[in-house]
């Protein structure tokens, strides 16, 4: 999918290891397909936070001469794409304040879907922002709040508010990790090599690093870190889970584990689920680079049909300014794709997917495949049909915009001019994943929101 869903954010804690914010900055490198608008870091030397934060990749924003300022045994980071904000340097992260109990940085992945109500009262109030982010209501609930310790303010903020949230906050002596009562986005706790601890939206920043992972931050629950002191867990909210399914259909790097479960499994399963439910003979079966790659194995597997890599990625190719012209658009999907004749020539190809957004991707790809030489092109999809906006975190077009809810699959075929097409439906999505209730969030699939 090149069209694009974005997720995004990612968000990272490391407590208690003398380099901290080298360890978060090659947690964010793990990270930086989660967002790469704006980058940052805050660390904490026990009296005092510092932080870096700049519109750009990771690379882009720290050097080694930026990352020594950032000293201390604690450090958050962040990895940004805009779901909520704009993309000024001030809609960067991680946020920082200065308060009455000291300072505070705080980084945030998801989306508050009460964020405007939130942020009307407190401007009723006096308070004065700077930033469009939904994360800056936190330092004004934390601010406000009349709790007399930082761990009640935040149980007060956290209170206020609605939406999916994965929250590491740091102070000059503690860090502070929370998920909202969904478990919506993805949040994970590691040991590091040296005793010290991680927090991470995904388990590759682990692999990094060289942590081991011990088990996700629950639905609904605050993990407190302190000097000398093992993690200690505080249940917020009674959780009731609604893990987002889309996690394992796109967002997450494969090598990760996510809400548990290896991510390059799951998708394979889905592979397995739609040749299973969705057979064609054909001659072989090619993977849309990079997000269809281990569902087309898992399918090649499943069908028996050779598996091969009909089309190339070149990964070096990041925004371009071009004329908004069809010949332009063709263009520069085939800057990123480029099929490989020798492979597709002649042949009947099934090209795996992991969804179809506005169509308009898969519409060149189909035809670019055919004059390639490819006899016929069966496009499968492998998740159902997307035919309703996120509101907890993820980047997603309208309604309008998306086809799926604006055309049936058969005028979907005829729009991208594939030769079939189909997708997995949702009862295979929830086999693949290993479902046995209903801890998924599938209203993108579905348009039942849970909040």
């Amino acid at each position: 999918m090149l069209e694009n869903m974005n997720e995004k954010c990612a968000v990272v804690g490391i407590f208690g290891h003398k380099e901290a914010s080298k360890l978060a900055y090659f947690s964010l490198h793990a990270l930086q397909h989660r967002g790469q608008e704006a980058a940052g870091i805050s660390s904490s030397d026990g009296q005092k936070l510092h932080t870096i934060k700049d519109r750009g990749l990771v690379m882009k924003v720290f050097n080694e001469e930026k990352l020594a300022t950032l000293s201390g045994s604690s450090a958050v980071g962040h990895t940004r794409y805009s779901t909520a904000g704009d993309d000024s340097i001030l809609d960067a992260q991680p946020v920082f304040a200065r308060y009455d109990l000291g300072e505070m940085a705080i980084v945030h992945n998801g989306n508050l879907t009460n964020a405007e109500e939130v942020r009307s009262a407190l401007i009723k109030k006096g308070a004065i922002f700077q930033t469009f982010m939904d994360t800056e209501n936190l330092i004004h609930l934390i601010a406000k709040s009349q709790k007399e310790t930082l761990t009640d303010r935040i149980i007060d903020a956290v209170n206020r508010i609605e939406g999916a949230f994965s929250l590491v906050f740091l102070s000059r002596t503690k860090m502070f990790a929370m998920r909202d009562r969904h478990g919506f986005r993805p949040l994970s706790l590691g040991r590091l090599p040296s005793g010290g601890y991680i927090v991470a939206s995904e388990t590759c920043a682990f692999d990094l690093v060289g942590a081991d992972y011990i088990r996700d931050v629950e639905a609904g629950e605050l993990l407190i870190f302190e000097e000398n002191k093992a993690p200690l867990s505080i249940k917020v909210f009674e959780p009731t889970p609604k893990h987002c399914i889309f996690e394992y259909v796109y967002f997450a790097r494969p090598d990760s584990k996510v809400f548990g479960q290896s991510v390059y499994q799951t998708r394979k399963n889905m592979g397995r689920e739609l040749a299973h439910i969705k057979p064609i003979k054909a001659d072989i079966v090619i993977p849309v680079p990079d997000g269809g790659v281990p569902a087309a194995i898992g399918y090649a597997q499943e069908s028996g049909i050779p598996y091969e890599l009909g089309i190339m990625r070149n990964h070096y190719i990041g925004r371009t300014f071009i004329e908004p012209t069809q010949e332009m658009r063709d263009l520069k999907v085939k800057m990123k794709l480029s099929p490989m004749a020798e492979a597709i020539k002649d042949k009947i190809v099934i090209v795996i997917d992991d969804s179809i957004v506005r169509g308009t991707t898969s519409r060149r790809i189909v035809k670019m495949l055919k004059e390639a030489g490819a006899k016929e092109v069966h496009m499968r999809i492998s998740s159902p049909p997307t035919t309703d906006p996120c509101f907890y975190g993820v980047d997603t077009p309208n309604k309008e915009k998306l086809i799926a809810a604006n055309m049936s699959v058969e005028e979907i075929c005829a729009f991208i001019e594939a030769d079939s097409l189909a997708y997995l439906d949702e009862a295979g999505l929830l086999r693949s994943v290993n479902a046995t209730d209903d801890r998924y969030c599938t209203a993108c699939f579905t348009g039942n929101y849970i909040v």
